[in-house]
């Protein structure tokens, strides 16, 4: 692992503006955010602040908001977030010499919306293939050594069986040091064995189990019923 706490110190804020109104963000500010596993999955419900959260994190470590590997800074023109601008992370053994050197820091940011642009970047050619096949060559030639890699909703352009090789994937990349930070809605991503799953919400933040999350019920009671929940959205 690489870093095994992030937290974040601002001395005065107002809780009615973003992303302080944001109750994750807040559970930032107040009690930090550790990483217990190699592999954290963050969930919620659009509008939670994973994204805000994994933005933040990835603008922390030195990642471009937009996306793509610690080797570009910075392919967009705006600056840090006022949350990014102000993170911070306590080191976990593996990873004081990555954290101690900017030079010596890996990883890779990939957004669902900016992945076109950031894989072209670097290389994959986004433009001869498939979204979901730009992600899968993004993994298989970028998710390669010690880092820390952060992921915003792949699932978004990846197909059943490519989330599974995408899971092989992160889990080689465990097995050689990388840690991985995901915002996800996927159920098969979060199933992965030993990951961390932090669920966000109005409570905040808190760690759950894998069946213990409210978006494996729904996926579960929907494929037994599909029409349980159809008829409260269809005339």
């Amino acid at each position: 692992m690489i870093i095994e706490r992030a937290y974040a110190h601002v001395s005065t804020y107002e809780d009615d503006k973003w992303p302080w109104s944001v109750p994750c963000v807040r559970g930032l500010l107040a009690d930090g955010l550790r990483f217990t596993a190699p592999v954290t999955f963050l969930v919620g419900e659009n509008g939670s602040g994973k994204s805000t959260l994994v933005e933040a994190l990835a603008e922390g470590f030195g990642l471009d908001s937009w996306g793509g590997s610690h080797d570009w800074r910075y392919a967009s023109r705006r600056g840090k977030s006022v949350l990014g601008e102000r993170i911070r992370f306590d080191a976990a053994p593996g990873g004081r010499r990555m954290l101690g050197s900017w030079s010596a820091r890996k990883g890779f940011f990939l957004r669902a919306e900016t992945a076109m642009d950031a894989l072209h970047r670097e290389g994959f050619a986004p433009d001869s293939v498939s979204h979901g096949e730009g992600f899968l060559a993004a993994f298989r030639g970028k998710f390669l050594q010690p880092g820390l890699y952060v992921m915003d909703e792949p699932e978004a352009a990846l197909s059943f069986s490519s989330c599974l090789e995408l899971l092989g994937h992160v889990d080689q990349l465990t097995q050689q040091g990388g840690q991985v930070i995901c915002a996800t809605h996927s159920p098969l991503l979060t199933a992965l064995p030993g990951a961390d799953i932090v669920e966000v919400g109005e409570h905040g933040m808190h760690r759950v189990q894998w069946r213990e999350l409210a978006l494996v019920d729904h996926w579960r009671r929907y494929l037994a019923d599909p029409h349980a929940y159809l008829r409260h959205v269809l005339d």
